[in-house]
């Protein structure tokens, strides 16, 4: 049986049942943001006893399709107020995958004070005090060491760090990867609920698991050889992300005129060699050492755009070093020395704080006065600051639109109080659309309209002009949401686009795994399930559609090279998530 854990952190006792029935064919984005529309109360505070914090693993993760390992994080974001799904990689979807464990639910609050570890295992879960050590400021990275020592190098790890302990609103919650390094769900503010549970974290031994079984075994084996050759046969997928990893974004979005600059004031830089994808490849090649230019968040990652990135002398910094943090602390910050970025990035994965939302915060911080424009070094003392909170470090790790306040600016560039990620929607009026009607607050894997407008992979839209963008931000928003839901890598996407032959593959391993016999429609009409759940969410915690909108000064502050504003009216925005 596949089993339904609740964890209740008032009376600190489990229940594991069987999956209920409406749940049985979910998982991932689905499982998660029907979980929190059906429990959680729209009004509650996020971070009150009435929050609850549920993981799941996607339909596909444990099994060998090539990058099926993510996992899906849902609860009422303290960032946003609305609902919230954060996607990870890691060892953990898999482990509890091959546990037989559909979801997992932390719920209530400990009358005190008192930190806990969760410990899930095939005989069940255990709860006890967290080690004094990994408290108090502790980064990630030696809590996993100590964890690692007390648990064993193998378990699997999820961590509320620092950031998170002190509930701060862009806390992340850590995900520790098959080499002992950091993966997160970074956006939304997550690690501010599980810290709000005074849960620490939680370790998965999967010691004694067996096999996810497979329906047809045959069948799923042959689809996932066709699935995996389209990953590997397209130049993107297949190539660019493994040479470049993300950061390979950073010349073409530059070319393009997209790339947000000091703080949304411009679209391109003449700095972008700095820290573009190409040097970062040719920098971690000369460096050597402990570098590596490719590399895989979880096992069975064919992709590979992660990268170990070493310092001069060799030695690891950072991985999984992406292309928004790199654009938000460089073009959109100015911080123009690549190591002092890598360094910060560490810091943030240290503790625990999403890199997208604070790197947004620091330029937003940087045109208020608070820190100098460039110094990377001042920002660096910022981020480490949060494991032991000074007054700005809370300011900058409450968000950019807190920043925003605090500084009195109206040049805020959030959407739903979330920071705007790497592309300017000015310029790409695509991803504006998925940035202004997700229901998550702006985010750019909710709809990755990049793809057509700049990459021109499985659409060809004029980034500049309106014409067919309504129509694209939604198909991709659906689109997106079940593949949210598989438990796999956004990325896939590329591969099969354009090869129907590689998405039919995708749909052909979950019919062979539960034995079932989805169509096309029927994962486009879950998609749209998943988005119907989540925005029922928000209006119940009073959304309206006012709220799907990009900042004002959007609308008036033209962005050079193009020289355009922001030009969709409220009706058309509209029309997005009318399905």
């Amino acid at each position: 049986m596949q089993k339904f854990i609740r964890i209740d952190m008032t009376t600190l006792k489990s229940t594991i049942t069987e999956v209920p029935a409406k749940y049985a064919g979910l998982g991932g984005r689905a499982l998660t943001s029907c979980f929190v529309n059906d429990e959680v109360n729209p009004t509650c505070h996020p971070l009150g006893k009435n929050n609850k914090i549920i993981f799941a693993p996607g339909l596909l993760s444990g099994t060998s399709a090539p990058n099926s390992g993510r996992m899906s994080v849902g609860a009422k974001s303290p960032l946003t107020g609305t609902i919230k799904e954060s996607n990870t990689g890691g060892s953990a979807s898999q482990m509890l995958a091959k546990m037989g464990i559909k979801a997992f639910v932390i719920e209530g609050k400990p009358a005190d004070d008192q930190f806990y570890v969760i410990k899930l295992d095939i005989n069940g879960v255990t709860i006890e005090a967290a080690p004094a050590e990994i408290l108090g400021g502790c980064g990630n990275y030696e809590a996993i060491r100590i964890l690692g020592e007390k648990y064993g190098a193998h378990v699997g790890i999820a961590l509320a760090g620092p950031a998170g302990e002190y509930r701060m609103p862009a806390a992340n919650i850590s995900f520790k990867d098959p080499d002992g390094n950091m993966r997160s769900a970074g956006r939304g503010g997550l690690g501010a609920v599980l810290g709000s549970k005074n849960v620490k974290a939680i370790v998965i031994d999967e010691t004694g698991a067996g096999k996810v079984p497979i329906a047809d075994p045959e069948a799923f084996m042959a689809a996932s050889k066709v699935f995996a050759k389209a990953l590997l046969d397209h130049p993107v997928a297949g190539k660019g992300l493994a040479l470049y990893g993300t950061d390979v974004l950073i010349n073409i979005l530059n070319e393009a005129g997209g790339l947000p600059a000091k703080n949304f004031t411009a679209g391109r830089i003449d700095f972008n060699d700095n820290f573009s994808g190409e040097t970062m490849n040719a920098t971690i090649t000369e460096r050597g050492g402990d570098g590596k230019v490719s590399h895989g968040c979880h096992k069975g990652c064919i992709i590979r755009c992660s990268q170990w990135y070493p310092d001069k002398q060799g030695k690891y910094i950072t991985s999984g070093f992406e292309y928004e943090t790199i654009w938000g602390l460089g073009a959109n910050s100015e911080i123009k020395d690549f190591d002092t970025i890598a360094y910060i990035d560490r810091a943030m994965d240290d503790v625990g704080i999403d890199s997208i939302e604070t790197a947004v915060a620091v330029a937003v911080a940087m045109e208020g006065g608070l820190i100098p424009w460039g110094d990377g070094d001042r920002v660096l003392e910022i981020v480490k600051e949060m494991a032991t909170p000074t007054p700005l470090a809370r300011i900058i790790a409450g968000g950019a639109g807190v920043v925003g306040k605090v500084c009195g600016l109206y040049r805020t560039p959030v959407v739903k109080d979330q920071a705007i990620p790497a592309y300017d929607p000015r310029a790409i009026k695509g991803i504006g659309l998925t940035y202004a009607t997700t229901p998550m607050g702006a985010d750019h894997t909710a709809g990755y309209c990049i793809s057509g407008n700049i990459l021109k992979i499985g659409a060809d839209i004029d980034p500049l002009k309106k014409d067919g963008q309504i129509e694209y931000a939604r198909a991709m928003q659906i689109g997106t949401a079940a593949v949210d839901s598989t438990g796999m890598c956004l990325f896939v996407y590329f591969g099969v686009a354009d090869n129907p032959a590689g998405y039919q593959a995708l749909i052909d391993m979950i019919n062979a795994q539960y034995g079932i016999n989805l169509s096309s429609d029927d994962v486009d009409e879950l998609g749209k399930t998943v988005l119907r759940f989540e925005r029922d969410f928000n209006k119940r915690a009073g959304f309206t559609n006012a709220h799907d909108r990009l900042p004002e000064f959007m609308e008036y502050e033209a962005i050079e090279p193009h020289n355009v504003v922001w030009d969709f009216s409220p009706e058309e925005i509209d029309e997005v998530m009318k399905f």
